[in-house]
């Protein structure tokens, strides 16, 4: 009965193989001396003179252009409120446990659309101050950059401390300004980067007090009931959940993390 059905199945085989082989043995010589496929040869060259000033500054904005989108993420971490959100949402996600949950991708979104909100007034001052009459050929390229950097000043230097700053202009051993305004980036950056990092971690302290105490709570009477194997984390964890709800932490959070910039 085996030796049938074996031989049933070669009788269905077999002809579509030998139909295989014949293709490839018609076919094999055409395909192999076919012609390779070309590709086209790209290359960028500078040369020849322009016609015009109006090319030549085109092709300088577009480097400009190039040039700040390639530093569009160190200025979005160092010059905005971003760095505070993202290590907050960070600290409150370590203090309640719930290990990957939200997740890194809905924090870092979250921290950027607070951060377009918290920069929006920022922005539209720029926008109106610097780069309107820039576009309008109004200014230069040079006096769009310093009206640029005058409100951007302005919101670091709410937020960064006085002792941060002293710090950075004993380290570089430069003259103390007349006005805070006149303070070079190479010290207010690195002065407002640390005095959020110092505002970031004094909240995360605040986050992780209640929590805290719940998992003190739930240890202490795991103990005494003799449930010595049972993680207190596993347990504390929904009561963490409920409490975080019934505060509506989210709402309370947000609403503290965007009214301490103003």
């Amino acid at each position: 009965m085996m030796t049938r059905y074996i031989n049933d199945a070669l009788k269905d085989i077999v002809p579509e193989v030998l139909l295989l082989v014949i293709l490839f043995t018609v076919l094999g010589p055409g395909v192999a001396s076919a012609e390779p496929l070309s590709l086209p040869n790209i290359s960028l060259t500078v040369g020849g003179n322009a016609d015009s000033p109006d090319k030549v500054a085109t092709v300088i904005q577009l480097l400009f252009i190039l040039t700040v989108l390639s530093l569009t993420p160190a200025i979005l971490l160092m010059l905005t409120s971003f760095t505070r959100i993202v290590i907050v949402l960070s600290l409150l996600r370590q203090a309640m446990g719930t290990q990957q949950m939200p997740s890194n991708q809905i924090i870092i979104g979250l921290s950027l659309f607070l951060t377009f909100f918290i920069m929006s007034p920022v922005w539209q001052s720029v926008h109106s101050e610097a780069l309107k009459p820039y576009y309008d050929e109004e200014i230069s390229g040079e006096q769009a950059i310093e009206r640029a950097v005058i409100p951007v000043k302005a919101f670091m230097l709410k937020q960064t401390r006085e002792k941060d700053i002293a710090l950075f202009l004993q380290i570089s051993k430069g003259k103390r300004p007349e006005k805070p305004a006149d303070l070079a980036l190479s010290v207010l950056v690195p002065a407002f980067v640390i005095s959020e990092l110092k505002t970031a971690f004094q909240i995360g302290f605040l986050l992780f007090l209640p929590f805290f105490i719940i998992d003190m709570v739930v240890a202490s009477v795991l103990l005494s009931m003799g449930m010595m194997m049972l993680p207190p984390i596993m347990m504390s964890l929904p009561f963490k959940l409920l409490l975080f709800v019934l505060v509506d932490g989210w709402y309370l959070i947000i609403g503290s993390l965007v009214q301490s910039f103003h």
